[in-house]
C-alpha cells in the first residue's frame, strides 16, 4: 500500500490497513527493545503507545510524511523515544527487575551472610515502626510497601520531591534511633 493510501486508511480507521501496518512494523520495535535491555512485554507496551501516538498525530494532521518511508520511520522514532524514556526512568529509579538469576544471587548472598536476621531483630524493627509518628509511617509505607516513587509521593502530598526525600531520610534516621535505643 502506498503512503498516501495508508494515511487515508488511517484517517478513516480502516481496520484492515491499520492491522497490516501494525503487524508489519512490530518486529522492528520488538528487536529495538529486546536489544536494549527490554522484554517482549516492554516491546508490546512501547509499540502500543507509539502506534497510538502515530495514529493521533495523523488524525490531527500533526504529522505529514515527506516520502514513502516516512511513516515507518516516524513510528520507529516514536517507539525509540518512548523506550529511551522508559530506560531513563528505570535508571533514575535504579530499579532492577527480579529475574530468576537475581533471586538466586540474593538467596545465595543471604545464605552466606555471617549473621542472618533474627526474628527478635525483626520484632524490634516492627515495634519501632509502630512508635513512629503517623506522617513517618505513611511516608515509609508508601515508599517501601506500596513501592511508590518519591515523585508520586510528592504529588500526593503536594510537596516537592526534595522535601519528600529529606522527610524520608529523617524518618529512617528516627526509626534507626528507636531500634538502637531498644537494644
Amino acid at each position: 500500500m502506498e503512503q498516501e493510501q495508508l494515511i487515508n486508511a488511517i484517517k478513516s480507521n480502516n481496520s484492515n490497513a491499520l492491522k497490516a501496518f501494525y503487524v508489519t512494523n512490530y518486529p522492528k520495535i520488538e528487536s529495538l527493545v529486546l536489544s536494549n535491555s527490554g522484554t517482549i512485554d516492554d516491546a508490546k507496551d512501547v509499540y502500543q503507545d507509539a502506534f497510538i501516538a502515530l495514529w493521533n498525530n495523523i488524525k490531527n494532521k500533526a504529522f505529514i510524511p515527506a516520502n514513502d518511508s516516512a511513516l515507518n520511520g516516524y513510528l520507529y522514532t516514536i517507539a525509540k523515544n518512548k523506550w529511551m524514556d522508559t530506560i531513563r526512568s528505570q535508571h533514575f529509579k535504579k530499579t532492577q527487575p527480579l529475574t530468576k538469576e537475581r533471586i538466586g544471587f540474593i538467596k545465595n548472598e543471604a545464605d552466606s551472610s555471617p549473621e542472618p536476621i533474627e526474628s527478635n531483630q525483626l520484632n524490634k524493627a516492627m515495634e519501632a515502626f509502630k512508635n513512629l509518628g503517623q506522617p513517618c509511617k505513611q511516608l515509609l509505607t508508601r515508599f517501601y510497601f506500596d513501592k511508590k516513587s518519591l515523585r508520586d509521593i510528592a504529588t500526593d502530598l503536594s510537596l516537592d520531591e526534595a522535601s519528600v526525600r529529606n522527610k524520608k531520610y529523617r524518618c529512617m534516621e528516627k526509626l534507626r534511633s528507636i531500634v538502637l535505643a531498644s537494644k
